[in-house]
């Protein structure tokens, strides 16, 4: 109880420094965000602009989670889909609730802080085992479907952001939006992990009750290998896991709970070959 009360104060925190960066850096300053978040603002800016209709961002991004959510429901699970909805209302409400002001007039500076500020919300999110919605949402779906690289499709997306909102609002926005991405990246990355795909050795006195548990939460296959150690002389077992770093909170609770003793390394993964899914 403690810890899902814990993971809910994450997540609020996650979504107001979403909305937060939003209304007061990137909007004022015609940068653009990345992701569903994105798509939003610029579909936003477009209805405003050339249309008689006009959608807030708040609520376009609720939108446009909705299909995603019903497709984590169904291939994800139910806690992880629930937790990233909730960041989603929240992060809308917020973007309703949060005054647009703008706190610079320099717009690298709103770009650099914006990408900050929103990273580390995202960052602390996916950390406790949510998600900010959207392409996160997505990329849960293909690591439980399939080895596909989240990668090009995020690619794919920010290109588009980028080059409309080049073509119509001016190259140089769009350049600043490359900006925000790259900050907005790297501080993710500090505070969660930036590797796609991590592999964890984990040496436990427990293994079949470590095994269990961990084929109840993922849907991932494991190796199991003999130790021994080399001062006590003990046998144990080693259990080796590849894992996306969507599930590395998972992964990290059901160890805890399991075997707090349990040596534990996760190292990066450059790629994985073979099946990367337990049928």
């Amino acid at each position: 109880m403690l810890l899902e009360f814990k993971k809910m104060i994450i997540v609020i925190i996650g979504a107001f420094l979403t909305a937060l960066g939003m209304n007061l850096f990137l909007i004022p300053a015609n940068v653009y965000s990345s992701g569903f978040t994105g798509v939003a603002q610029l579909l936003s800016k477009v209805l405003t602009d050339y249309t008689p209709f006009h959608l807030s961002i708040g609520y376009l991004l609720f939108i446009l989670n909705i299909p995603v959510a019903i497709l984590a429901w169904k291939k994800v699970g139910k806690s992880f889909t629930i937790y990233s909805s909730i960041s989603v209302a929240l992060s809308s409400l917020f973007l309703e609730l949060i005054p647009v002001k703008q706190m610079s007039h320099d717009i690298l500076l709103n770009a650099v802080f914006g990408g900050v500020i929103i990273a580390v919300g995202v960052g602390i999110t996916l950390k406790w085992g949510a998600s900010t919605g959207g392409l996160d949402i997505i990329a849960m779906v293909l690591s439980r479907m399939k080895d596909k690289p989240i990668g090009s499709y995020m690619f794919a997306l920010n290109s588009i952001i980028i080059l409309t909102a080049g073509y119509l609002y001016g190259w140089e926005k769009a350049l600043y939006t490359l900006v925000f991405l790259y900050t907005s990246t790297r501080v993710i990355d500090t505070i969660h992990t930036r590797y796609s795909k991590l592999t964890a050795f984990i040496i436990t006195k427990k293994a079949d009750e470590m095994k269990k548990a961990i084929h109840a939460k993922l849907v991932r296959g494991i190796t199991m290998i003999p130790a021994k150690g080399a001062f006590s002389n003990e046998t144990r077992e080693m259990l080796m896991i590849v894992i996306t770093r969507y599930e590395l909170f998972d992964l990290e609770r059901v160890i805890k709970d399991v075997d707090p003793n349990a040596f534990t390394n996760i190292v990066q993964t450059t790629d994985v070959y073979g099946f990367f899914r337990r049928d």
